[in-house]
């Protein structure tokens, strides 16, 4: 090791090769289970806000200046320090607090970039992430650190990122910077950062202020690895793949983006009647189960590589959900939406509507396969149509507003059918139960335990949703 390149830290009698990936991964694994407390020097002055702590890792224990340098952190071995915090969830498990922000988005100037000169390319194909474990009204120096992980964004990754990054700055060059949604793009998302009432940043082509944003890891994206460390008992890990299954190739991706792939797969059944389908396919239908929709849409969306496309890598790590929906002959739809349980804790403890699981929820790409019925009553559903979808905007806004009130009453202890929106409310989204036990209970922050409650939406939210994208 040329000794220029060696740094060592008296305090722990430890030192890296700041040349050396693998040196500076090994050295990071030092600081498990403690805190930056323990390499407080005297006269140091911590680091404030929210971004703080990963200057102060790099100031403290890898004994590096802070500086405004667009290079990655640590540019001799070509690898970004990234610090993201966990939080604790049921039986102590540790869950991704919030998306991994890689990078601010200068709108006037990021469309000068193509993706192999853009700061998150050049930045983030390598980097060392670091867990902390998140506590509220907690010193930033107090967090301790639970994981280290040297990540390689993989080839089949950077494919799907760059089309994300094409896509975000398509939209830009449109004028329709305001416009952005983490629900545009697969892995890579534009996040909105600030508070609502910030200042607005200019944008090229449009006199309309847009909010600022990030390029960021979706939390999603950030829950896969997180799963696959946790699953693997070590604190430190290299080098992994990922044990789901894959449902596309590097070798399709190099051709087409992703949603193309998908709905390509689904052009040959268009307006096949799904029985004919399901023998197509060798589907055993024969029991007529509930699922038997989801079951065909999911043979031919994975092409036999996995039972539930929305359980493969890539649904998993873009947050995508595939949705099916029978239509009526009548044009109705009878089911509404459900999604997941309403975790009362998680709630009332998110004080940002951004941060919120709900968000995250109902910002997300979608795929929905609909199946329409040909004759009144006869159940002879034919595939009419697949598409993406991500909420828009102004629906985005009614949800921060249902999420409001939610929270509230939550907070107040009103916990109960007479409290939520109801269906016949005509808003969009409502609450009300699964079809589950109704002895199932949850814990709320008053310390009682609370009968389960679901998001939804409305039916005539679904019907709306399909008929604005139409027949195909």
């Amino acid at each position: 090791m040329d000794q220029t390149n060696k740094i060592a830290n008296p305090i722990n009698n430890l030192s890296y090769d700041k040349t050396s990936a693998i040196s500076i991964f090994e050295y990071s694994k030092g600081l498990l289970g403690r805190s930056l407390r323990e390499f407080v020097k005297e006269n140091y002055s911590p680091k404030k806000g929210k971004g703080s702590i990963g200057q102060m890792v790099e100031n403290l224990y890898f004994l590096l200046e802070t500086n405004n340098n667009p290079e990655a952190d640590f540019s001799s071995a070509g690898m970004e320090l990234k610090c993201t915090p966990l939080k604790l969830g049921k039986n102590d498990t540790y869950l991704i607090k919030e998306r991994l922000v890689c990078n601010m988005i200068n709108y006037c100037e990021v469309v000068k970039e193509d993706f192999e000169q853009s700061h998150f390319y050049l930045k983030c194909q390598l980097m060392l992430l670091l867990f902390y474990l998140y506590k509220k009204n907690c010193d930033n120096l107090d967090l301790k650190f639970i994981f280290s992980v040297l990540w390689k964004l993989p080839e089949k990754d950077l494919l799907i990122i760059k089309h994300d990054y094409e896509t975000i700055l398509e939209k830009i060059k449109c004028g329709k910077a305001h416009l952005l949604s983490e629900g545009d793009t697969m892995y890579l998302g534009a996040c909105r950062k600030g508070q609502k009432g910030d200042s607005l940043m200019k944008q090229p082509f449009s006199e309309e202020g847009a909010p600022r944003r990030a390029f960021s890891l979706k939390m999603s994206y950030m829950r896969t690895i997180l799963q696959y460390v946790t699953d693997s008992g070590k604190k430190a890990v290299s080098n992994f793949k990922f044990p789901t299954g894959q449902i596309v190739s590097e070798r399709e991706l190099d051709k087409h983006n992703f949603e193309e792939i998908i709905l390509n797969r689904f052009k040959p059944y268009l307006g096949k009647n799904y029985q004919v389908i399901a023998k197509g396919k060798k589907i055993d239908i024969s029991n007529n189960p509930k699922n038997k929709f989801a079951i065909i849409a999911n043979a031919i969306a994975a092409t036999g590589k996995c039972a539930n496309v929305n359980r493969s890598e890539e649904f998993m790590k873009a947050g995508l959900t595939m949705k099916t929906i029978r239509v009526q002959h009548n044009g109705n739809i009878k089911e509404a939406m459900s999604f997941e349980n309403i975790d009362y804790m998680e709630v009332a403890e998110c004080d940002n509507w951004y941060e919120s699981r709900l968000y995250e929820l109902f910002s997300s790409r979608f795929m929905f396969v609909i199946f329409k019925e040909q004759t009144a009553n006869k159940g002879d559903y034919i595939l009419d149509n697949v598409f993406f979808w991500t909420m828009p905007p102004e629906d985005l806004e009614w949800a921060e507003t249902y999420w409001m009130h939610i929270k509230k009453n939550i907070l107040e202890d009103h916990i109960s059918e007479e409290y939520w929106w109801k269906g016949q409310d005509k808003k969009k989204f409502h609450v009300r139960p699964k079809a589950q036990r109704s002895t199932d209970l949850a814990p709320t922050p008053s310390g009682k335990w609370a009968k389960k409650f679901c998001y939804w939406f409305n039916n005539d939210y679904v019907k709306q949703i399909v008929n604005n994208n139409g027949s195909k």
